[in-house]
């Protein structure tokens, strides 16, 4: 039997981090999912062609927990791997609660930060740490600062032609 479970989602909001009673890091967060359907599946249960999402709890242990604490902002992109778990306790009131929720494996962010900085900023320029203004539109400099960037557009250009590939 399986059970297993690969998330690509968005952070609905800052991770949680607590620790248990032996030290123990955990990491609580929600993950919104789009769920695709097609045009024909909406109509026949009476939705729109508004994009529909799923807001999955996740569970992560020990460094991820950690990792996630410390870089994961609401809003950020990222994949888990993981299992699905159930679990049921009572609450305060003696009521039955039942859990689901994923015990991730593996945790990536999924963009790097100056993409997450944008996307926090509403898609405004980050500010360059050089003061100086720059004659590059995005925000680099012709300077010996960028020398060991790893800038695509620097290094010898490759000349290949459609002979040279093997489809």
């Amino acid at each position: 039997m399986i059970n297993r479970v690969v998330l690509v989602g968005r952070l609905t909001k800052d991770v949680e981090v607590r620790k248990t009673q032996s030290g123990l890091s955990v990491a609580s967060f929600t993950v919104a999912c789009d769920r695709r359907f097609s045009s024909h599946n909406q109509q026949e249960q009476g939705q729109s062609n508004q994009p529909t999402a799923d807001f999955i709890n996740c569970v992560a242990w020990r460094q991820s927990a950690d990792f996630l604490g410390s870089y994961a902002r609401k809003g950020a992109m990222v994949g888990v791997e993981g299992r699905i778990q159930t679990r049921n306790y009572n609450d305060k009131d003696g009521k039955k609660v039942y859990v689901t929720e994923i015990v991730c494996d593996n945790v990536s962010l999924l963009e790097s930060r100056s993409q997450s900085q944008s996307r926090a900023d509403n898609m405004l320029p980050v500010p360059n740490d050089n003061d100086a203004p720059s004659a590059d539109p995005f925000g680099g400099s012709s300077s010996s600062q960028n020398a060991g960037s790893n800038d695509f557009n620097t290094g010898p250009s490759l000349d290949i032609s459609s002979d040279d590939l093997p489809f």
